[in-house]
């Protein structure tokens, strides 16, 4: 294939709310870490010279609990980029657990629309399980190659809920994984291409697949916007997220330990509040923050949130952690990189304490910000500290390796400043979005030659 030949590219990502701007990150447990990288893929796609177009195919939602946003068809978001909004199944919003009954209904109305806007892709990308098998179908029906990204895997979720006690008949209802893992192997079967983003995905996850076939895989990882995410360059306007925080602290301007995740048992904040409460030394030497998403009212949050969320709450009441801890009710999309300049004046650290983190894109914005990290051991945080040198892993479920690895980032003499300058500098050199797509795009060509 010509190297000259400007690729058309359709990213499809079906569930959750995703927008050009003002992104509701945390909202619930679709928009998170995927609408972020999706739209930030397809900007830094577009703006690649050997691009010619890029499709970000997603639900329409029209539906008065949401903004009028996730209703309008067609959003701009680049010169040559735009968010392609399908009509299928209900029109109100839906959890990702709903949406298998009306993939077929996509397929179907994504093909008119290929048809109508005479913009037919070259390529096919399909993000998680239920956009693997929609673009699968459309790569099928129309002879063009699809590239596949799991983000995260249903035979991986549903082993590590039956370890944790689960009931399986509760599992499968609550989360229709049956669905998802068959959506899965049939991405696998049928695509040319998967796009991981840590080797621990290729050799522990996918490998639990029938379809599992490692020539295809490519570890290509994410990148970070390096034009937010930036170190402090002396004092800011506080935004509105940072004078809440302040609000909440007796001593506002002692380091910051800071966490931000949605509120879900999985993140594991229950156990980092339980560390700073019995550390003394901790809570005179730093603040801890917790960024939890957005709420409206406790009582009318999902479930497992609610009871995560009043977990914390308890924890911070039996610590008597009141002007130690700030937890903000809300923030926007754009106070997320002045709060980690912010942590960085502060010479804080950011902290993922996850159970399990297929990625963790928060730590490439900490680290890109200059702010140390404190890490779980598992999936993408080895492959970043061992890139970037900014920080310590922990075992999450260790409250001293916890302890031991966030002390000595605050107190030991010239580690923050070692962690902070080699994340910086590490971070340009591993994870910018252009470096990510110079490599999408040579595999992708080379799928598209064979």
């Amino acid at each position: 294939m010509s190297e000259d030949k400007k690729l058309k590219i359709a990213l499809v990502s079906l569930h959750g709310l995703i927008r050009g701007e003002n992104l509701e990150l945390g909202r619930d447990e679709d928009t998170g870490g995927q609408t972020r990288y999706v739209l930030e893929l397809a900007r830094a796609l577009a703006a690649d010279p050997g691009v010619e177009r890029v499709d970000l195919i997603t639900r329409q939602v029209v539906d008065e609990r949401v903004s009028k946003d996730y209703a309008v068809l067609e959003e701009p978001i680049a010169e040559n980029a735009a968010i392609i909004r399908i009509p299928f199944g209900p029109r109100r919003y839906l959890g990702k657990t709903r949406l298998w009954p009306y993939l077929e209904v996509f397929v179907d109305q994504c093909l008119k629309y290929f048809q109508r806007s005479g913009r037919l892709p070259d390529v096919i990308h399909g993000h998680y399980a239920d956009a693997g098998y929609g673009a699968g179908q459309l790569s099928r029906l129309l002879g063009i190659p699809f590239v596949f990204t799991g983000h995260s895997l249903g035979r991986v979720k549903r082993q590590r809920l039956l370890d944790s006690g689960a009931n399986p008949e509760k599992i499968e209802s609550r989360y229709n994984l049956a669905a998802r893992i068959e959506a899965e192997e049939f991405a696998l079967e049928t695509c040319s291409l998967i796009c991981t983003s840590t080797r621990q995905e290729v050799k522990e996850q996918y490998e639990l697949y029938e379809h599992y076939v490692p020539e295809r895989m490519e570890v290509i990882p994410p990148g970070v916007d390096l034009s937010s995410f930036r170190p402090p360059k002396g004092r800011e306007k506080p935004t509105d997220l940072e004078k809440d925080i302040r609000g909440f602290l007796r001593e506002p301007d002692k380091p910051m330990i800071v966490a931000m995740a949605r509120p879900d048992e999985r993140k594991n904040l229950e156990m980092l509040v339980k560390v700073y409460g019995e550390t003394p030394s901790m809570q005179r030497a730093a603040n801890l923050v917790l960024v939890m998403g957005a709420r409206e009212d406790i009582r009318t949050m999902p479930k497992g949130q609610r009871t995560v969320l009043t977990n914390v709450l308890t924890l911070i009441d039996t610590y008597d952690l009141y002007g130690k801890v700030a937890y903000p009710k809300r923030h926007r999309a754009d106070e997320v990189a002045p709060l980690y300049r912010l942590a960085a004046r502060t010479k804080g650290v950011f902290v993922n304490p996850a159970l399990t983190e297929p990625f963790g894109l928060t730590l490439l914005e900490a680290a890109a910000s200059g702010v140390p990290i404190v890490a779980t051991n598992d999936g993408g945080p080895s492959d970043i500290i061992a890139n970037c040198k900014n920080g310590l892993l922990v075992d999450p479920l260790d409250p001293q390796s916890i302890r031991k690895a966030i002390l000595h980032v605050l107190i030991e003499p010239g580690a923050w400043k070692t962690f902070s300058k080699a994340g910086v500098e590490n971070v340009h050199r591993h994870y910018s979005w252009e470096r990510h797509v110079q490599r999408y795009l040579r595999d992708v060509r080379e799928v598209m030659e064979g």
